[in-house]
């Protein structure tokens, strides 16, 4: 599996983004997948994870309300919806991904054996 993220940019703060993170291959709808991101001089955060099915998630307590992790296993695509984006969101995000055997979702950097190329998200205040 290969991970592809996607859909950062240079935004205002309240604005919205939807990221988006697509796997290639035929396994990927059984991955969890996580977000995670990495703000300058900062260790990489965990945001938000998904099981393979979509019906389990997990948030960060800091990211609960604005943030929204989906995903369309029709497009082997896995979303996160961020609202009223904040100057502190400013990091580079990235999704991970780890084959599981159950319906799980995990938290940690090291549960993942999987990493796409990040994508910047920059907000301006």
């Amino acid at each position: 599996v290969q991970l592809q993220a996607c859909g950062g940019g240079l935004v205002q703060a309240g604005d919205s983004l939807r990221l988006s993170c697509a796997g290639s291959g035929s396994r990927f709808n059984y991955y969890s997948v996580g977000w995670f991101r990495q703000a300058p001089g900062k260790e990489r955060e965990f945001v938000a994870s998904i099981s393979q099915s979509g019906s389990n998630t997990r948030y960060a307590d800091s990211m609960k309300g604005r943030f929204t992790i989906s995903r369309d296993s029709a497009k082997n695509t896995i979303y996160l919806q961020i609202l009223s984006l904040k100057p502190e969101d400013t990091a580079v995000y990235f999704c991970a991904a780890r084959l599981s055997g159950s319906d799980s979702y995990y938290t940690a950097t090291r549960d993942y054996n999987k990493w796409g190329r990040g994508t910047q998200v920059t907000v301006s205040s």
